[in-house]
């Protein structure tokens, strides 16, 4: 075990004395499915300390094979009838490990895939950016991130919503209350208990600010490491699902829930040194950006539409990029400029990139090593940082994102770069995910055709 993140993380020791102690009867063992999803199991404390401490548990390799709504699909190479559907091991990491305020004696600890022989499961999103990670390690750095997630939360429950076919719910909120103290305070009851039980968990609250949807708002953590970034990304979303619905009311992180502002998950990235030094700025002189920042940034440019798909990863995802919406459309990097996909923003050892391009909806630990892949891309093949984008990229000529789910698929299963970083087996996995999701929504008759259909034609 490496040191925790900070002192509000368990210890096994801890844990183990806690248990004594009956202050925890539960222990949930999680993993991230491929839709950024939190899936598991909740172990008795006493048959955790007994059996699952050490060997661990198991679970359904359609884990990694499932649509959104858990229906076994075809298509991947990893699972299917005519293997059996058999399992996967979860092996626990306990540098995870952390108590669930929120839940009576609970504790969870994420955990990472292998195959019953122990080889790793290169799908699963945990191990996409591990790998990452490791690639970026081995050349001397450190990849640090911190993600803003958007939500609308509703004072309609989730069954109730459900039961309405997520019709005529209604907002916390009813009108635009970005920054506004009062539209914030009409949710703080709420709003003070996500914050609390998170920082409770191991997440470094930075705070709370209203957004302009009916009922958006948005709570910010401070960087971290990007694994300890995705992972508390993960843990926080389904704490504040929990914690909403112990309040009767429901949250989406919809890309786009409606006509107006889509949910965003603007994600900040830097690198540092493993020896923590300041490998992005150039502090001789006045001060500037370094040539690697330059062919960091140049990288993931060079791959946004290529990576798009782990940017946006369902059919909604698309309908969030709008001219005017603050939404990025234009593959170009401006100096805090937020029309642009990428928006540079801080100087010295907070300089870094802003990529602006992912929604709510999307896989953290995707995304991370979509970012990283492609930035040490840009390292490797010393691309040229092209001029920055002053003013509004909405009216630009720059090239713009994949306008749709099916172009963002052709785009990463074609891609070169991809399957260099990812392998084969990745993107062949994550483009049949997009298959299924394509063929799901193309198959579905909406509201929309009956309002105009019905009678009319």
């Amino acid at each position: 075990m490496s040191p925790a993140p900070n002192e509000r993380y368990l210890s096994l020791e801890t844990l183990k004395t806690r248990i004594a102690a009956e202050e925890i009867d539960t222990v949930v063992l999680a993993i991230t499915d491929m839709q950024g999803r939190l899936q598991g199991k909740r172990l008795h404390s006493g048959y955790f300390l007994d059996h699952a401490l050490e060997g661990g548990t198991e679970g359904c390799n359609y884990l990694l094979a499932v649509d959104v709504d858990m229906e076994t699909v075809d298509g991947y190479s990893i699972s299917s009838w005519d293997k059996g559907y058999g399992d996967m091991e979860f092996v626990a990491d306990y540098d995870t490990l952390r108590a669930l305020p929120h839940l009576p004696g609970t504790a969870m600890v994420q955990c990472d895939l292998v195959w019953l022989d122990h080889a790793p499961v290169i799908q699963s999103p945990r191990t996409i950016l591990r790998t990452q990670v490791e690639r970026a390690a081995e050349q001397g750095y450190v990849a640090l991130a911190g993600t803003e997630l958007e939500f609308i939360l509703f004072d309609t429950s989730y069954e109730d919503a459900w039961t309405r076919g997520y019709r005529d719910l209604t907002p916390a909120n009813q009108y635009n209350i970005d920054y506004s103290i009062v539209g914030t305070t009409r949710v703080e009851p709420l709003m003070r208990e996500i914050r609390n039980a998170t920082y409770a968990a191991g997440m470094n609250v930075e705070g709370l600010k209203g957004e302009c949807n009916l009922g958006q708002h948005e709570l910010g953590f401070l960087f971290d490491e990007a694994m300890v970034t995705a992972d508390n990304h993960a843990v926080y979303k389904t704490m504040a699902k929990e914690i909403a619905a112990q309040h009767g009311k429901s949250i989406t992180y919809m890309a786009k829930f409606n006509e107006l502002e889509g949910n965003s998950c603007h994600i900040h990235l830097s690198l540092r040194g493993t020896d923590g030094s300041t490998v992005f700025w150039d502090d001789e002189g006045d001060g500037a950006r370094s040539e690697l920042y330059d062919h960091f940034v140049a990288g993931i440019l060079a791959t946004m539409a290529e990576f798009t798909l782990l940017y946006a990863p369902n059919v909604n995802s698309y309908k969030r990029f709008a001219a005017g919406s603050f939404a990025p459309t234009a593959v170009a990097w401006g100096t805090d400029n937020r029309t642009c996909a990428l928006r540079l923003v801080g100087r010295g050892p907070a300089a870094r990139m802003e990529n602006r391009v992912p929604g709510g909806d999307v896989n953290p630990y995707l995304a991370l090593a979509a970012m990283i892949a492609g930035g040490l891309h840009g390292i490797d093949e010393k691309l040229p940082l092209g001029d920055e984008l002053v003013g509004n990229a909405y009216l630009s000529d720059a090239p713009t994102v994949p306008k749709t789910l099916r172009a963002a698929r052709d785009a990463f299963a074609e891609s070169t770069v991809a399957r260099a970083a990812f392998s084969d087996e990745v993107v062949d996995h994550y483009t049949n995910m997009a298959d299924v999701e394509l063929a799901a929504f193309e198959s579905a008759v909406t509201d929309w055709e009956r309002r105009r259909g019905f009678e009319r034609l």
